[in-house]
């Protein structure tokens, strides 16, 4: 009698479960439609604003104009070499400014004299106007990728610092105490504790550095580049082409959300390896 009552509590259990899930799945689906018909909808009145002449499409430019720079781009055989240039440069200083943060945040958390030494200037060094430093980079460094590499990094370098650290520090004190009442050695606290807990963190972190990121090769290549998004936007509004603006920043939107659902996938990733 009870191995029959626990069988059906063990039914109900799934088909509550099979539920739910068929609950969640059809949420994400409205989510993603309902996306969908808000970026159709927008489209749709730029379009028809732009045809009725209630906004300037020379200012504005429209989806239909968009669409014929875009084929224009790569009929001239320019469209994938600009994206690949400018996303290139963003990979490389969103890993790199990635890296750096979270191993000078992991010396910072290693060593409190370090840690307390070198706020003052973490603070004052976020406060700066980064973008105002572009000049001196490129007159240190010379023009080039190299000079949008390290002003990527200076928009996004400190902020990672100061996320993955202030997310260290957040750890709860006892379970770090726990592994060194068991003789547990820093290193271990570090790999054992510290970097499984603050995967949120650095989740976090990575996400925020997409944005970043972008902005830093963005404005890297308003000063400097010969090729890249950056310089079709400058190049189309020097010479009014303001099609090739408009183009530009859209291609960089599109280009930019691809990045950060990359980072979201891999954080269903982490997370379901985790578990």
């Amino acid at each position: 009698m009870s191995m029959s009552n626990e069988s059906s509590e063990g039914i109900t259990t799934s088909q509550e479960h099979q539920e739910f899930l068929r609950l969640v799945r059809r949420e994400k689906v409205q989510v993603r439609l309902t996306q969908f018909i808000i970026l159709f909808i927008a489209l749709a009145l730029w379009e028809i604003l732009a045809n009725a002449r209630i906004i300037d499409p020379f200012i504005t430019s429209q989806p239909s104009r968009v669409l014929k720079t875009i084929l224009q781009l790569y009929r001239e055989g320019v469209l994938f070499q600009h994206i690949g240039v400018t996303c290139l440069e963003t990979i490389i200083g969103f890993v790199l400014g990635t890296f750096l943060g979270t191993a000078i945040a992991i010396i910072l958390w290693w060593s409190e004299f370090l840690s307390k030494v070198s706020e003052p200037y973490l603070v004052v060094l976020n406060s700066l106007p980064k973008i105002a430093l572009g000049p001196v980079f490129i007159v240190w460094i010379g023009a080039g990728p190299v000079a949008i590499i390290v002003m990527t990094l200076a928009i996004s370098l400190i902020v990672t610092i100061m996320e993955v650290l202030n997310g260290f520090l957040a750890i709860d004190q006892e379970k770090i105490k726990l592994v060194h009442t068991f003789g547990g050695s820093k290193y271990q606290v570090l790999t054992k504790v510290l970097l499984p807990a603050s995967l949120p963190t650095l989740i976090n972190a990575l996400k925020i550095n997409v944005g970043l990121s972008w902005v830093g090769v963005i404005v890297g290549e308003f000063l400097v580049s010969k090729s890249g998004l950056g310089y079709l936007i400058v190049y189309g509004g020097q010479v009014f082409k303001l099609d090739l603006v408009m183009t530009s920043v859209i291609i960089l939107g599109v280009a930019a959300a691809l990045m950060y659902q990359a980072i979201v996938y891999l954080e269903k990733w982490l997370v379901k390896h985790k578990a």
